[in-house]
């Protein structure tokens, strides 16, 4: 009996199948999309920009949980009917996010058997992202950590060949993303700057040789 061949996730392909029916927008930098505890009504995607995920505890403590760039969709909860925002999506600069509201969504998996497994082979890549996000939390150092995180923002992994990205990350953002201090971080970047994996000066661009730094124990 042949081995199944695993779910591939094509975001374009995805975005193709839903576009006709969704809504586009620009957002401000750090303007909110939707808040925490909201009503989730719509599944997200980027046309340009980025956005970031935050969570907040009961206590007020903060943390980023994901940042998303172009071709990518959020906000996939609101699959589940009655769910809530567990974060809060915002820009972290200006963007132009479509919008695919919840009862379009899915009345497009229902009527279109291919748009339904294009919608679970995104679901599975979320929950291998998420499985080895929490791995690397918990058996990476907080340096692999950064490492992991500006290719991710650059978009190493997902095309072979990205073009240059050009980010406004703060630093503060990236520790809360990593879970250390702004000190670390602002110890790591430097570094990794003095090696020439990464440019950085207000603005970040992230070159294909950080790669070889997760290489090594």
């Amino acid at each position: 009996m042949p081995d199944k061949v695993p779910y591939i996730f094509e975001p374009q392909e995805l975005i193709k199948r839903v576009h006709s029916q969704a809504t586009t927008r620009e957002y401000r930098n750090r303007q909110p999309i939707f808040a925490q505890g909201e009503k989730a009504e719509a599944m997200f995607y980027i046309q340009q920009g980025h956005v970031k995920l935050t969570v907040e505890s009961r206590t007020g403590k903060r943390a980023v949980v994901g940042i998303f760039r172009h071709g990518d969709f959020f906000g996939e909860g609101c699959i589940l009917k009655e769910s809530l925002r567990m974060c809060t999506a915002t820009a972290l600069e200006p963007s132009m996010i479509s919008r695919v509201e919840r009862m379009t969504l899915v009345r497009i998996i229902n009527k279109e058997p291919a748009v339904a497994k294009l919608v679970i082979s995104y679901l599975l890549s979320r929950i291998a992202q998420i499985q080895q996000e929490f791995v690397d939390q918990i058996c990476s150092s907080s340096e692999k950590r950064l490492a992991r995180i500006l290719l991710m923002l650059a978009g190493f992994g997902v095309q072979s060949n990205p073009e240059p990205v050009f980010l406004k990350v703060s630093q503060e953002t990236l520790a809360e993303m990593v879970g250390t201090t702004r000190s670390r971080v602002s110890h790591f970047m430097n570094q990794f700057r003095k090696l020439g994996f990464i440019e950085y000066n207000g603005t970040l661009q992230v070159h294909k040789a950080l790669r070889t730094f997760l290489l090594h124990d």
